[in-house]
């Protein structure tokens, strides 16, 4: 479960630097509003699996039936990401495409994602061979890291918010690349 967490932590760094990068400062997505919002709310979708995720996996042990609640969400989030790739190349023709250094860093990501995967099966058997619940159980990392994945949670959280918000065309949700009027 460490390593699997080590590598969440991975992910969530290299997310932040693609939506702020890429999505924001390069595409500025929310700016595009209900032009990007396919793409808008599958990623607002993908940020609320990565906020639960974030949030609860160094601190909580999804037990016995409660692990197939966790299994679909981080299948979720492999189908979602898949069908991103789909929609992203859709929207983004009138910018150009997708650039090509999003290109590779969704790779990394993904790569990443996979191995986190793979990784946390150990703990998942674990987990499916106790009786349904959510168990306190903070993970074996530092305390500290724990707490970023909190702060990770909240920032993913709001991002998708954020992004849903701006799929709607709602006032001001694409601050600071344009104001919207009524």
């Amino acid at each position: 479960m460490k390593l699997a967490l080590y590598l969440l932590v991975l992910v969530a760094f290299l997310g932040a630097f693609d939506t702020l990068y890429y999505h924001e400062w390069r595409a500025r997505l929310p700016a595009l509003g209900p032009r990007a919002r396919s793409e808008l709310q599958l990623h607002a979708l993908r940020d609320f699996v990565y906020a639960v995720l974030f949030a609860g996996l160094p601190w909580v042990a999804w037990e016995g039936w409660y692990l197939v609640l966790l299994v679909a969400l981080l299948l979720a989030e492999v189908v979602l990401t898949l069908w991103d790739f789909v929609v992203e190349d859709w929207i983004r023709k009138p910018l150009g495409g997708v650039y090509a250094g999003e290109r590779v860093m969704h790779g990394i990501m993904g790569i990443v994602y996979g191995a986190m995967l793979a990784n946390i099966v150990p703990a998942l058997r674990t987990w499916w061979a106790k009786p349904t619940g959510f168990a306190y159980s903070p993970a074996p990392i530092s305390e500290a890291l724990r707490w970023v994945l909190i702060l990770m949670a909240v920032g993913v959280f709001l991002s998708g918010v954020r992004d849903l918000c701006a799929a709607a065309g709602i006032r001001y949700s694409a601050w600071p690349w344009v104001t919207q009027k009524q």
